[in-house]
């Protein structure tokens, strides 16, 4: 089983506020909190805040950057982005893992700023332009940027730029179109297939008699099993604790194998979301 702390905890609920309009106030302080970005293994870098991850994928055509943050998040992933040696004006392409506030709510400024085209699946791109959160969830409507998506994607389509290919993986039940993306790298000359994992916590969402998400229920349990299926040896989540990011990059420096690498992480965590799903699923049902 895996055990969160009260903070990460917290972090997996994904959006918390109540109401039609969101702020920074109210939501963990490490969501907005600046860290120092570093790469992971290959061509994929950490630019996100201390709560909420953002990765950059790096190539000979320009840069990819997953996940926005929060609406503040977009000036400390552009300053990580620089810290890191690369220019914001060389990202081409803008990809989103899912239509809520603490991943898509920096995409509005970050495609302003970087002038890149943003790809998303069709069932959040309604979401993404409203910039609301699309779906029957205890927790209400969250706003947040409104933002133009470029262009949709389909189910193991897959996403170029120069020598890099990064896969879509629809993964449904977080959201209408949670997307998890998979690419493939080179460490050290050893293959590995890193996956940017979507969300698959309930986060309030409504399981029993969901207007919005009719099929959020098989959804959720057809996107584990997906999951399941995918071969991932390097396992990145949305939310940095889910995975002890910054643990690991701690061993990392004092000079043990890269920890990042372990091909038994995502299943185990899989597992375990799904049980809590399962559990949260028989209390909606005992509520009934």
């Amino acid at each position: 089983m895996i055990k969160l702390s009260k903070k990460t905890a917290l972090a997996a609920l994904a959006f918390m506020a109540v109401g039609s309009t969101a702020s920074a106030q109210g939501w963990p302080a490490d969501w907005t909190k600046a860290t120092t970005p570093y790469r992971i293994v290959g061509n994929v870098y950490y630019v996100g805040s201390e709560g909420i991850a953002s990765y950059l994928i790096s190539s000979s055509q320009g840069h990819i950057v997953i996940d926005g943050g929060m609406p503040e998040g977009a000036p400390l992933i552009e300053a990580s982005i620089r810290k890191l040696g690369f220019k914001v004006e060389d990202v081409k392409i803008l990809l989103n893992t899912h239509a809520h506030i603490d991943h898509a709510g920096g995409l509005a400024q970050l495609k302003a700023d970087t002038k890149a085209r943003l790809y998303a699946s069709k069932a959040d791109e309604e979401s993404l332009e409203k910039g609301v959160h699309v779906g029957d969830n205890d927790n209400g409507a969250v706003a947040y940027p409104a933002v133009k998506v470029d262009r949709t994607v389909k189910d193991l389509q897959t996403v170029k730029l120069g020598e890099v290919a990064i896969t879509a993986h629809l993964t449904p039940g977080h959201t209408t179109g949670c997307t998890t993306w998979t690419l493939p790298v080179v460490e050290r000359e050893r293959a590995l297939n890193v996956t940017f994992y979507c969300s698959t916590t309930v986060a309030g969402n409504v399981l029993i008699g969901n207007r919005a998400h009719p099929r959020i229920v098989d959804d959720y349990r057809a996107s584990f099993a997906k999951l399941r299926m995918i071969p991932t040896d390097v396992f990145l989540p949305n939310h940095p604790g889910f995975a002890d990011l910054a643990g690991k990059r701690q061993r990392l420096l004092r000079g043990e194998p890269n920890p990042y690498i372990d091909p038994t992480e995502m299943a185990r965590f899989v597992d375990a979301s799904a049980k809590a799903f399962e559990q949260e699923l028989a209390k909606q049902e005992n509520r009934r």
